[in-house]
């Protein structure tokens, strides 16, 4: 299979995998100008699929990044109309949303914490019905991601320029299982997986998780009626789609105020084009209440002071170490891939679909229940072969969830 006959197939896995367009369905895109081709060739196959109108909103690095660093502060505290007006007129409508990420990981190092922490509260204020649409599944919606040439020399720095490029489309190919014969059928196997481990989780109805590793010392409560899902999602309607992609995790809600000890991540996570990494968050009754970092301690500290929910738990998420992201001993900077590649948390908003009743609920009702709300969702990374997890039974028995990072049943 040469490169373009790939290409295509990322295309049309994107629009009847990821998304499932359904006919006469409004899509919207959101990419940048570094995914230009491929975005054409989406916009081809959705159209194909059936999609009445698709919608492409481009943004050029260069420009956000001039934009950050020469706007004036208030600037960063007023949210535009337009975005807002679209994304309802697409909720209203049952259409779904598309993210082509080709971002620089270090695209906006250097600018005032204080303006990205800003921009990160005014966003999520404006743009909260869409937010809570997204994470609820009311809507189907997909994220995956081509190279751009920043993002393929901050992957591949050892390699010669002309070579980065195409290392990092042969390493995202090979993560969403293109190019091993048929990649839909590829991925409803990879799902049903998934779908499984997910069920056996449920069948558990574990009360804790427990954390064991170097810098890690956690336990984890769960909601009596906490759902464990893998990355296969379904709209109201009974439209699938899949939200990540790849994906490798199967996820769950922690209880907010359930959360104890100290945790240290593995991976650096990239955060508004800032890499955070080498930090540490030490939880007290859900609470973060000490958090230390060797790089980004600024953006970190903006990032769990953000609102109050910003400060606890929102996901818990468990992948192997032994995966086909992990296995690759390639470190993405891009939390679409590394978080498919280890165990993970998110602070923040929760899920509500991961818990039993709760998919319609109001945000005062979800907190009456134990789950957390927030303005932001952030995946940490903290997988690794030295990785333990128990699950801890009603009765107060543990049994072995993970051993040295990988399953143990």
């Amino acid at each position: 299979m040469n490169f373009q006959e790939k290409l295509e197939q990322y295309a049309e896995l994107t629009v009847y995998v990821g998304l499932n367009v359904q006919k006469g369905q409004f899509v919207v895109i959101n990419t940048t100008t570094d995914t230009l081709e491929f975005t054409r060739l989406v916009v081809k196959k959705a159209y194909e699929a059936g999609a009445k109108r698709v919608q492409v909103n481009y943004e050029d690095p260069v420009l956000t990044r001039t934009h950050f660093e020469l706007a004036p502060e208030d600037a960063f505290k007023e949210f535009p109309q337009w975005p807002v007006v679209q994304r309802d007129e697409v909720i209203n409508t049952g259409g779904c949303f598309l993210w082509i990420d080709a971002e620089d990981p270090d695209l906006l190092t250097g600018i005032p914490a204080k303006r990205l922490a800003d921009w990160q509260k005014t966003a999520g204020k404006a743009l909260e019905r869409y937010r809570q649409a997204v994470g609820t599944d009311k809507v189907a919606w997909s994220i995956v991601a081509i190279p751009s040439p920043k993002w393929a020399q901050k992957v591949f720095p050892e390699l010669p320029a002309d070579q980065q490029m195409e290392a990092l489309w042969q390493a995202i190919f090979k993560t969403v299982r293109i190019g091993e014969g048929n990649a839909v059928e590829a991925w409803k196997n990879h799902i049903a997986f998934l779908e499984k481990r997910a069920a056996q989780l449920n069948d558990k109805r574990y009360v804790k998780l427990q954390y064991s590793a170097p810098g890690t010392d956690l336990t984890i409560e769960l909601p009596d009626k906490h759902i464990w899902m893998s990355g296969a999602s379904k709209t109201p309607q009974g439209n699938p789609f899949i939200a990540n992609m790849p994906t490798e995790e199967v996820y769950t809600v922690p209880l907010k105020h359930g959360v104890d000890g100290t945790v240290r991540n593995t991976k650096p996570l990239v955060y508004q084009g800032n890499v955070i990494d080498g930090f540490t968050l030490t939880f007290e009754k859900g609470k973060i209440v000490d958090a230390q970092a060797e790089t980004g301690q600024e953006l970190l500290n903006e990032m769990i002071n953000a609102d109050e929910g910003a400060a606890y738990l929102g996901e818990v998420a468990l992948v192997p170490h032994h995966s086909p992201i992990s296995d690759s001993n390639i470190l993405f900077y891009n939390t679409l891939f590394d978080e498919n590649a280890s165990n993970h948390l998110a602070i923040g908003d929760s899920y509500p679909t991961c818990y039993e009743g709760a998919r319609d609920l109001e945000r005062k009702q979800l907190a009456a229940i134990g789950l957390n709300t927030s303005l932001v969702h952030e995946d940490f990374m903290i997988g690794s072969s030295s990785m333990d997890i128990d699950g801890i039974m009603a009765d107060g028995s543990k049994e072995p969830i993970f051993r040295n990072g990988n399953w143990a049943f």
